[in-house]
């Protein structure tokens, strides 16, 4: 896809979505990681849902490094995964507190040292959490920036690289963003609303 299509198109979107940021509730970077460790395979509505608990409960990297991980999994038993999930975070918490001195590291290497959290994780939070321009791909980066045309690649790792050269940088964050808000409401896995996508004229893989 040509340079110029591609910025047409994030034109647009950020046009047609200026609210898109971060869905997941969090008052810090603390609660970010933790949150978007606990969305994996499962949606922000449903994190949102439990995390005020939890964090009432554990709202430091102290309180939740010394939680018993039962009672952890017993704040986020409604969504997918989550005795595997709170064993994460407990033990994520324990490493902050060891290895960084009760903090959330601004730096990449760090971040996936830590237990739970993967590429995504870590780009989340260094977007969020840090102001730097990092594409996460999630499931909604990946299909939809594939079915549009910004890039064609089988896997998230090579969709992400590839959309790093296809993105100008100033606009990684925000192109994240917009990507999932247009896969949540627009182009949607099972049934995309190519009638009322204001991106049609320049999708790939419209079908219409």
């Amino acid at each position: 896809m040509k340079k110029e299509t591609v910025i047409k198109i994030l034109d647009i979107l950020e046009e047609t979505y200026p609210e898109a940021e971060c869905a997941l509730d969090h008052e810090n970077v603390f609660q970010l990681i933790v949150a978007v460790a606990l969305s994996a395979q499962t949606t922000d509505v449903s994190v949102n849902k439990v995390t005020p608990q939890l964090f009432a409960a554990y709202p430091t990297p102290q309180t939740l490094a010394q939680a018993n991980v039962e009672e952890v999994a017993e704040y986020i038993r409604k969504i997918g995964m989550y005795k595997t999930k709170s064993k994460n975070i407990v033990n994520m918490a324990k490493m902050l507190v060891e290895k960084f001195n009760g903090q959330v590291p601004e730096d990449y290497d760090a971040l996936v040292s830590l237990p739970g959290v993967g590429r995504k994780t870590a780009n989340v939070v260094l977007s969020v959490g840090f102001g730097h321009q990092r594409i996460a791909v999630d499931t909604h980066v990946f299909r939809v920036a594939n079915k549009i045309g910004f890039v064609h690649e089988k896997d998230v790792l090579k969709t992400e690289l590839a959309l790093m050269e296809v993105i100008p940088k100033d606009r990684w964050t925000k192109t994240h963003h917009s990507l999932i808000f247009h896969g949540r409401n627009c182009c949607v896995a099972r049934k995309p609303k190519c009638g009322q996508c204001p991106i049609k004229t320049y999708c790939e893989g419209c079908e219409e």
